[in-house]
């Protein structure tokens, strides 16, 4: 059986998103080496923080084009700031590139609320995508976050929710999938969409 690769670039929720594919019974590696990237059946890419310093850390270590790469022959599963990542550009601190892999940019909430915005919030799904299947409208999940994405295709939004402004929750292009949320601290609901991310690759 092969494993899943949680990729490092020293940010991110390296241990808590192992954990929980390691509770579901997926083998992990926890790793920044691309040739484990390649060996993979599947590869997670998490973060915590500023796009900008996430971005270069990923420059820096080869890593923007090993993922770009992967995304032909296997899912990759960006998770928070993982998934803002997987757009074009960022606009958090100052203007800077990502992976481009899903068209669009991520900007910070335009909202009235409070933010960071830290807390559950309910999803609704935009179109059928595999992560996602066995859950229904209104499932919450937990989010920390003040930026989202702003996808350039809606067919590439696969959930949104609501907070004081409709926000991009998860998006789905091909092999790529991302979750604004973090479905290792989102109970049940996201023990299941690992679940499903996982099953993709077997």
């Amino acid at each position: 059986m092969g494993y899943t690769a949680i990729v490092d670039y020293g940010v991110g929720n390296l241990k808590s998103v192992a954990n929980a594919m390691s509770w579901l019974g997926f083998d992990t590696a926890i790793t920044g080496d691309a040739g484990e990237l390649e060996r993979a059946e599947a590869v997670i890419l998490p973060g915590v923080g500023a796009f900008p310093d996430a971005a270069e850390r990923l420059r820096k270590n080869n890593l923007d084009s090993k993922i770009a790469l992967q995304i032909l022959k296997k899912p990759v599963l960006g998770i928070c700031l993982g998934m803002q990542l997987l757009f074009e550009t960022g606009q958090e601190v100052r203007p800077c590139v990502g992976l481009g892999l899903i068209p669009g940019t991520v900007e910070r909430i335009e909202t009235s609320r409070k933010l960071p915005h830290i807390g559950w919030n309910s999803l609704t799904f935009s179109n059928d995508c595999p992560i996602f299947r066995g859950l229904e409208d209104g499932t919450y999940v937990y989010f920390v976050h003040s930026f989202c994405g702003k996808a350039a295709r809606e067919e590439d939004v696969a959930a949104r929710t609501d907070y004081g402004a409709s926000v991009v929750a998860a998006v789905h292009r091909g092999n790529v999938y991302g979750c604004q949320f973090h479905p290792e601290k989102s109970g049940e609901a996201g023990l299941q969409i690992l679940k499903n991310f996982g099953e993709l690759s077997r």
